[in-house]
């Protein structure tokens, strides 16, 4: 299975005053010279949690029966996965009860069932279970595993230190320029955020 470390990414634009003359019109009395910079950092950390998609599926001539039959089904899957995932970190992400029409030239659509399909997404806080958890699933009666996805639990945090390093390159990136022009950096006048997208954890 391969993971890829989480990157926190930001784009900070930052102005400060005074600018930088070299060939830009000079500015109106009205409007005080300012350095436009941006700065941009990335905080990679490799993931700490999962979350994945636990479903069963089961089929019944009316619509209470299939759901039945799926519930019994995960129940069992429950009892097999409690021992592993704190309940709490189990929660229900779907339940639908579809009917299933069986169609043919000679007598058109006809019905042949109901399917229905129940779905639970456990958080897995200590990734060397999660291969456990997943073979417990299937072997316990679930028929499909889907949307495992990764992140940081501290994402909050690495998000603050992102924005930290992304001020302060975006600081000396001002400061160069101002230097450059022969001028000296003067206060802060804005700062604006803007989060990048991070890539897909797998």
């Amino acid at each position: 299975m391969l993971r890829r470390r989480p990157g926190l990414a930001v784009l900070l634009t930052l102005c400060c005053g005074p600018a930088a003359q070299a060939q830009t019109p000079p500015p109106s009395p009205n409007e005080p010279p300012v350095i436009v910079a941006q700065g941009e950092a990335t905080v990679r950390q490799p993931p700490d949690v999962a979350w994945v998609q636990i479903a069963v599926e089961a089929r019944g001539a009316r619509p209470e029966e299939a759901r039945q039959k799926a519930a019994d089904a995960m129940t069992a899957v429950l009892a097999t996965l409690k021992p592993i995932v704190p309940a709490p970190n189990l929660r229900t992400s779907g339940l639908a009860v579809t009917p299933e029409m069986d169609y043919t030239p000679a007598t058109g659509a006809r019905l042949k069932g109901y399917l229905a399909r129940n779905q639970v997404e456990a958080r897995v806080d200590n990734l060397e279970l999660l291969s456990k958890v997943m073979d417990a699933s299937l072997t316990s009666g679930a028929t499909s595993i889907t949307g495992l996805r990764f992140d940081v639990k501290a994402r909050s945090q690495h998000e603050r230190e992102a924005l930290r390093s992304a001020v302060q390159d975006a600081t000396e990136r001002a400061q160069a320029i101002a230097a450059g022009a022969g001028r000296t950096l003067g206060p802060i006048v804005r700062i604006q955020e803007q989060r990048l997208s991070s890539a897909p954890y797998r």
